[in-house]
């Protein structure tokens, strides 16, 4: 097999699979149902989302492997080290913005959802390592929360909340 064959038949399929590969996987909003345990979620449509505010229990979890050195995926097939700042939502579209509130210690800390969680009953969201020691409750491993929405979406699907739909 001549060089040019190689490069016609593996080279040039195998970079482009590289190439599809880094596109992220989603356009706009991922908001389809799924799954999880025999449990049945639907995500909330942007408008519900831009008036969402909830509070409850914050749990912390870590998708990465071995220390950090295998990455983890989230939902949206991005990679996710224990360093970043970002969470877990079982029904807010992904991704979007949200600013969390420790209502122990009133710390806050705004970060991007961009996976799906916790499946716990009672929790609301699931923070990455970094975020919750950023809030203040790393080592307790959960804390009483408000979730409040910033935004909805990235680049041109970004939909942010109007500052006169608040009454704070």
């Amino acid at each position: 097999m001549n060089m040019k064959c190689l490069a016609h038949w593996f080279i040039l399929p195998l970079i482009t699979c590289l190439l599809v590969s880094c596109g992220g996987g989603y356009t706009g909003y991922m908001q389809k149902s799924y799954t999880i345990r025999g449990e049945r979620y639907h995500p909330m449509s942007v408008e519900q989302a831009l008036v969402y505010s909830e509070e409850g229990i914050a749990s912390w979890y870590d998708e990465s492997r071995f220390f950090g050195l295998k990455r983890g995926n989230t939902s949206l097939g991005e990679k996710v080290m224990p360093w970043h700042i970002s969470a877990a939502h079982k029904t807010l579209p992904l991704p979007c913005v949200v600013k969390v509130t420790n209502l122990a210690n009133g710390k806050t800390l705004k970060m991007r959802v961009n996976d799906r969680g916790p499946f716990i009953p009672l929790r609301i969201i699931d923070v990455t390592p970094r975020a919750a020691a950023k809030l203040g409750f790393k080592e307790k491993g959960l804390t009483q929360v408000r979730v409040e929405i910033v935004s909805v979406g990235d680049g041109k699907y970004k939909r942010k909340v109007r500052k006169s739909w608040r009454w704070w």
